[in-house]
């Protein structure tokens, strides 16, 4: 990561307690499952990677700097270019209001960052990565840092051995981000029946 947008350094950053989202544990508000079924978004996935983390870098309203500087931006827009990251993008009427981008790592997924221009959109866009991921038989979803906002959603740290271990074992796993259902729509709104 970078110290801001304009740093020209980048570091690693290895947390002593890590965030994930377990997969038993996702939790969509009832009100947000409602906007899924709804459909207002349409949802896509690797239809615009450098738009979604160019958007996911800017500055916001509640947020005036990044960690994502140029020498990030372009390593990641090469990381999607070789097939190892993703975007998951929500559209509405045409524009682009929301998503999400990670990287995959044989059944791990590492979200980077994701952001919203329109109410509900990147938490739609994570709904849907975690159906995905669910559907392609991921076992980590990895989002580094507990924030509030994710701990809404089920997420929760751990201690820096548990995520070797479990780390280790989503990189024994072959799991395949584009499998989902030939009825993708019919399968995510059962999936979102079953989210507590």
């Amino acid at each position: 990561m970078a110290d801001s947008r304009n740093a020209d350094d980048v570091f690693w950053v290895e947390p002593d307690f890590r965030g994930i989202i377990p997969f038993d544990r996702f939790h969509a508000p009832r009100s947000l499952r409602k906007v899924v079924r709804q459909q207002r978004f349409t949802v896509t996935v690797d239809t615009a990677f450098a738009e979604v983390i160019a958007a996911c870098a800017a500055s916001a309203p509640d947020r005036n700097n990044t960690w994502i500087n140029p020498e990030i931006e372009a390593a990641y827009i090469g990381l999607h270019r070789a097939g190892h990251a993703h975007s998951v993008e929500c559209w509405l009427n045409g524009e682009l209001a929301g998503g999400l981008y990670g990287v995959r790592l044989a059944g791990a997924f590492f979200g980077e960052s994701m952001f919203s221009r329109a109410t509900d959109a990147s938490k739609v866009a994570l709904v849907h990565l975690v159906h995905r991921l669910n559907a392609g038989g991921f076992r980590l979803l990895d989002t580094q840092f507990l924030t509030d906002h994710l701990q809404r959603f089920g997420a929760l740290k751990i201690p820096r051995e548990n995520y070797k271990r479990l780390l280790a074992e989503a990189l024994a796993v072959q799991a395949d981000f584009y499998s989902l259902p030939n009825d993708g729509e019919s399968s995510l709104a059962q999936s979102i029946t079953q989210m507590s």
